[in-house]
């Protein structure tokens, strides 16, 4: 007999859950009840499939066999216990162990969904696991001294829709959902503000981290826009001044996605999904304008935020978090 999604959520273990993202259990643990499963759930699954992508001490066919394997047991509800299935599947950190001891558990758990909640969830991990395996694919045997970029602008947006913006389209069909009243505004309207604020966060990421994607061989910068500077993936780190105003070009794309989640907060009701969109979104919003004034390729540091700037966007988006929703 198929239970709700609360009764489901008993028998997901919390501490699973914490021990590969403390932040992200924190922000779930705000979340109204009704949806804290479902994306809990989708998130542990998208981040199984992220360990096995990301695995670079294995051969790239193992990579790319482990993590079809593990999206065809997603689509088809059939557990797959990845490690008796893949012996020679081991991974570095004790957390990430763990996560794919208990794949065949989370398989389970998510036959104990609700059809359409079921069915949100095998969309969301078809898309993203797609996404790595084109990934793992493209730059399956780059390297520092041989880096790879994506080819166009195209690329890129596409990647960062099967990273992030289609998580953004994920969370407003669970909210429609399970959350009476979660809006009135149309949906489409709703999926648009949904999906390019997850590309906005996602492509700040992106720009954040480009020295350590090059160090392990991934440029996310197009190579055609590279060559209109002069630059190839090899010589950008050496020469990151001279891609300055391409770099600008998409920060200003970063920051005009991420008004979008400004967009998404003012038609949504409930304190805590608010929340949940204008945290990130403020902290994203910090991190851009940190990287206005010190450029990834040109500071021999990671931005971050301070965390007495955490503190402050978390205040004051509880603050915005309480204000009324507009009209739609």
């Amino acid at each position: 007999m198929t239970t709700t999604a609360s009764e489901a959520s008993s028998a997901l273990d919390p501490s699973l859950l914490a021990s590969v993202s403390r932040s992200f259990y924190l922000s779930l643990r705000f979340l109204p009840k009704p949806v804290r499963h479902p994306i809990g759930l989708a998130y542990l699954l998208a981040r199984t499939s992220d360990t096995l992508a990301d695995e670079a001490s294995l051969p790239l066919g193992l990579r790319l066999e482990t993590l079809q394997g593990f999206r065809a047991s997603v689509e088809q509800g059939i557990p797959l216990d990845l490690l008796e299935r893949f012996p020679e599947l081991q991974v570095r950190r004790p957390s990430e162990q763990n996560l794919l001891q208990h794949s065949g558990a989370l398989i389970e758990n998510l036959l104990r969904l609700p059809s359409d909640l079921r069915s949100e969830i095998q969309r969301v991990i078809a898309t993203i696991t797609e996404g790595q395996s084109r990934d793992l694919i493209r730059f399956g045997y780059a390297s520092s001294t041989n880096p790879t970029a994506l080819e166009n602008a195209s690329d890129l947006r596409a990647y960062t829709y099967s990273v992030a913006g289609c998580v953004g389209e994920f969370w407003t069909r669970i909210c429609l959902l399970q959350l009476p009243n979660f809006s009135h505004a149309p949906v489409e309207r709703l999926l648009e503000h949904g999906r390019l604020f997850g590309q906005g966060l996602q492509l700040v990421n992106i720009l954040r981290d480009l020295p350590e994607d090059l160090d392990s061989g991934r440029c996310y910068l197009p190579a055609d826009e590279l060559a209109q500077c002069g630059l190839s993936p090899a010589s950008l780190r050496q020469s990151g001044s001279a891609a300055k105003p391409m770099i600008k070009r998409w920060l200003a794309l970063a920051a005009h996605w991420l008004e979008h989640g400004r967009d998404y907060e003012r038609l949504i009701r409930g304190f805590r999904i608010k929340f949940s969109v204008s945290l990130p979104r403020r902290l994203g919003q910090r991190t851009l304008d940190a990287l206005e004034t010190h450029p990834p390729l040109e500071t021999a540091f990671r931005v971050k935020v301070a965390k007495a700037e955490v503190l402050r966007s978390s205040i004051l988006s509880l603050i915005s978090a309480f204000r009324p929703s507009d009209s739609p």
